[in-house]
């Protein structure tokens, strides 16, 4: 029974052994992706209050279904940082790409009611640029903005890019920020930090919701 058990014993172990290395390598690719920098304000058990400085992205709108959206987005943004702007110059990868719902010409972003709409997908480019130095993109469907500084209320999950699970985190989200006695500014946004060939149950997510700064007033 022992010399029988012994070969499963070992596969068991050589699959924990992939799986540890898989997480291993995929760790030390986020951390040597850029990231927007951000003071951490306070911790609750749901999520993170992050204070965000001045942050410039690369933008593009779609519409579409909300993961065919995502997708579609993706393709335009990557030509863009490979070499499909004015001086052809190659920009490196950053995270998050962030999904939005498109704002309305008032200004506001107009509140998604099902998977199919209009979203902004935006890649957050590297801080070495300024709106000055920053390659323009040819594609006259990308623009280029600059966030101003912001504070967000940051709730960390894992699991596959689905409308179902973003909603049900965005619910768990804007329920623990009213209870924290915060006041919710626009809509929810979507962060996905991983490459697409990454596995479902390692991947970070984010979903993102401006708020008042409790600390404006003091």
């Amino acid at each position: 029974m022992c010399t029988a058990n012994k070969p499963t014993g070992r596969r068991i172990g050589g699959v924990l052994l992939i799986l540890t290395f898989v997480n291993g390598l995929l760790g030390a690719v986020a951390m040597a992706t850029e990231e927007p920098s951000y003071e951490v304000l306070d911790t609750y058990p749901e999520f993170e209050l992050r204070r965000y400085g001045p942050t410039l992205v690369a933008e593009t709108l779609v519409s579409g279904d909300f993961e065919g959206a995502g997708r579609e987005a993706f393709g335009r943004l990557a030509n863009f940082i490979f070499g499909n702007n004015a001086p052809g110059e190659k920009i490196e990868m950053t995270a998050p790409v962030i999904q939005r719902p498109h704002a309305e010409a008032s200004g506001r972003e107009a509140a998604p009611t099902g998977p199919q709409g209009d979203y902004v997908l935006s890649f957050v480019m590297p801080q070495r640029f300024s709106a000055a130095t920053l390659p323009a993109p040819k594609d006259p469907g990308l623009w280029i903005r600059e966030e101003p500084p912001r504070t967000l209320a940051v709730r960390r999950y894992s699991g596959r890019w689905t409308w179902a699970n973003y909603r049900d985190n965005e619910t768990a989200l804007l329920d623990a920020v009213r209870v924290a006695g915060l006041i919710p500014v626009g809509h929810t946004l979507y962060a996905r930090y991983n490459a697409p060939f990454t596995p479902w149950f390692l991947r970070r997510n984010e979903v993102m919701v401006e708020v008042q700064d409790p600390t404006a007033d003091e």
